[in-house]
């Protein structure tokens, strides 16, 4: 496994990962297009992957513009081998190392993902986008510092 920042020639894989998950799958994959992608890893934030055997197998991008976890996805085929928890750690390791400000992100209720978050070390902070749960975490509460 490889761990590195993403790069415009990464989109192509990440779209198969953002496409390929079981849980919050996107109603249209059209609503999170190329140009979207290339958006948030080059000007608005920074994103990560993990390759294994030259395939994109997860990815995580951190917004900077709306201080939001953008995407932190794993494809099924490489669940539950740890990708996702270094790609958070490496996301909000550099988050923190750009801005005090705190970071949110939204998920869907009852879903792995919340169960995720919350072991984080996530806080709740309510709903968000149309009954998604609302997390915070602070600089503070981030023990990777």
């Amino acid at each position: 496994m490889i761990f590195r920042v993403a790069t415009i020639d990464d989109i192509p894989g990440i779209q198969v990962v953002r496409n390929a998950v079981r849980e919050n799958r996107l109603s249209d994959p059209g609503l999170v297009t190329d140009a979207d992608c290339a958006e948030f890893i080059t000007r608005r934030g920074r994103g990560w992957v993990c390759v294994v055997e030259d395939v994109v197998a997860g990815f995580a991008i951190a917004d900077m513009q709306e201080h939001n976890i953008w995407a932190l996805f794993v494809h099924p085929d490489y669940e539950s081998t740890g990708i996702g928890k270094q790609l958070h750690r490496m996301m909000l390791d550099w988050y923190f190392s750009q801005t005090d400000k705190p970071v949110w992100l939204g998920t869907a209720p009852g879903t792995r993902a919340e169960e995720f978050y919350t072991r984080q070390g996530w806080q709740r902070a309510g709903m968000v986008n149309k009954g998604e749960v609302k997390f915070e975490m602070h600089r503070e509460n981030w023990p990777h510092q």
